[in-house]
């Protein structure tokens, strides 16, 4: 098998790394760059855990073919903070009590943070759509749709 060097962003820092043809961007970004937020659930794209988002769009890590990232612009969970201030969507989850065990919770917020980058004032049927491939076996997903609520009404016009 042969090894490939790939260039990309990550977090907006220029990534240059060597993957095999087997690797996913889930294993780059957790085994390699050491950004462990992202969470691997199924390995199937079925639950949502390893959402993050790639050239503005959400997409599971899990079947992305680390071979293909060159030249494309990935944003993780921590990539969401600014320092230590967090990121308006991560305040409502707190507020709202949209956490439970916290596994699912990135993908949950890079869901939601794209479906905001595209749309900041979405409905509540755009959400549920936006967020209806992530999986939470602990909150019951309204307070999770109503965090969401809440950081589309501070979201700038």
């Amino acid at each position: 098998m042969q090894d490939k060097t790939v260039c990309f962003y990550v977090n907006s820092v220029e990534t240059e790394i060597t993957v095999s043809v087997n690797d996913r961007l889930i294993d780059v970004l957790r085994n390699q760059l050491g950004l462990t937020g992202t969470k691997e659930g199924c390995g199937i794209g079925e639950c949502g855990a390893c959402t993050v988002i790639l050239d503005g769009k959400a997409v599971n890590s899990c079947l992305v073919p680390a071979a293909s990232l060159n030249g494309h612009e990935v944003i993780t969970i921590e990539g969401l903070t600014e320092g230590e201030t967090l990121h308006p969507l991560q305040e409502a989850f707190a507020r709202h009590g949209a956490v439970q065990c916290g596994f699912c919770t990135p993908g949950f917020l890079m869901s939601a943070k794209a479906l905001l980058d595209e749309n900041p004032h979405p409905g509540r049927e755009e959400i549920r759509e936006a967020v209806a491939g992530n999986l939470c076996r602990c909150t019951g997903y309204e307070q999770i749709i109503e965090a969401i609520e809440d950081a589309a009404g501070e979201a700038e016009p």
